[in-house]
Parts: structure tokens; sequence; C-alpha cells
């Protein structure tokens, strides 16, 4: 079976890349599938797709055994503590996006022990 590069970008690694035969992402609409030679443009620069390639660009890239749970549970009560206060904007996304990161984490923590 034909494969694709997987690879995973942070600011400051590359965090994965591997040869794969097919890449599922989330999306606004639903989960997307992708295999090799599909081609597909997408906007605001997270994931560039190529025939060959998908690039995920991304802040953050932990694997299961290095999140800490707890910190994270931690970092999810302060973000959802500070939801409720008074805050502009822009310190509203910035929370949103600490309660998402603390969240994915969760989420990638307590799968792999399911």
């Amino acid at each position: 079976m034909a494969t694709l590069r997987l690879e995973i970008v942070t600011p400051e690694t590359t965090a994965y890349s591997e040869d794969v035969e097919m890449v599922t992402l989330p999306g606004s609409e639903g989960e997307l599938g992708v295999y090799p030679k599909h081609v597909l443009a997408v906007g605001e620069g997270f994931i560039e797709i190529t025939p060959e390639r998908v690039s995920v660009l991304t802040d953050m890239a932990l694997e299961a055994q290095v999140i800490d749970e707890a910190a994270a549970e931690k970092a999810v009560a302060r973000a959802q503590a500070a939801m409720k206060e008074d805050h502009t904007a822009e310190e509203v996304a910035a929370i949103q996006a600490s309660l998402q990161k603390a969240l994915a984490q969760l989420h990638v923590k307590r799968r792999r022990h399911s």
C-alpha cells in the first residue's frame, strides 16, 4: 500500500516524522481522512497537505508518557475559574487556548490508559 509522510512540527522541534498509510484529522465538520496522493487546501496554516506529505504545525506536541495528568487537571481548573471573571477578548482567547491545551493533554493521557 502507498504511504505518505506525517510530520508534527512545533516551534522547537519536529515531534514526529514517519511514513503512514493514512492520517485522520479532526475538523469543524467532523473527521477528515487523508490518503496518499490526496491534495487539499486548508486555511489558517495549521495543516499542510501535499500528495506525499501531511504536516501539522502546532505550538504543542506531547507524547502521553510525558504528560503530567495532575498538572493538566489543575490547569483546567484554573482556566475554568478564570473564565468566570471579566476579561478582555484577548485575555479570553488566551484562557480558552490554555484550557484547550490542558483538555487535549487529559484526553491523550486518559485514552492511553483505557
